[in-house]
């Protein structure tokens, strides 16, 4: 592997897209064994921490709008991995749910996450992967919208 040189791109969103292609390339090759990429993981692992929900709340979750969410839901859906059915708090919205088959594939997916979870941080650092968590975190949550 080539040694790169670290060189800060003076566009805020470039970097930001070029650092998370990077990690999520990381991530999807410690996924590759079981069928799963990053954001489908992400997907089936939010499910079952938060249980059913409705395809919006996902979305804003995951910050992701409703019809990438739809796109990448139709996968897992076709796979047997996600159950799509009306939303019994309002018929009008559609409730999101693990199957049996999905629950089992996020606890194997898990434990390569978690793989690429230590490599990720003997890689670049824990205490560092742990700071920059915290300042995307914070980044998220910030009203970029508020002023021109």
């Amino acid at each position: 592997m080539t040694a790169v040189t670290a060189r800060a791109d003076p566009c805020n969103c470039l970097a930001m897209r070029k650092a998370a292609r990077h990690v999520t390339q990381f991530y999807d090759r410690h996924l590759a064994p079981t069928g799963l990429r990053t954001t489908q993981f992400s997907i089936l692992a939010n499910l079952r921490r938060r249980g059913p929900s409705t395809i919006n709340e996902l979305a804003a979750e995951l910050v992701m709008d409703r019809t990438t969410m739809g796109r990448n839901l139709r996968p897992l859906e076709r796979d047997g991995l996600v159950a799509i059915a009306a939303d019994p708090r309002d018929r009008r919205s559609r409730a999101l749910s693990l199957t049996g088959r999905g629950e089992a594939l996020v606890a194997e997916a898990r434990e390569r996450w978690l793989a690429a979870q230590r490599a990720f941080d003997a890689a670049f650092g824990a205490e560092r992967a742990a700071q920059l968590r915290e300042v995307l975190a914070t980044l998220v949550a910030t009203d970029l919208a508020a002023k021109p």
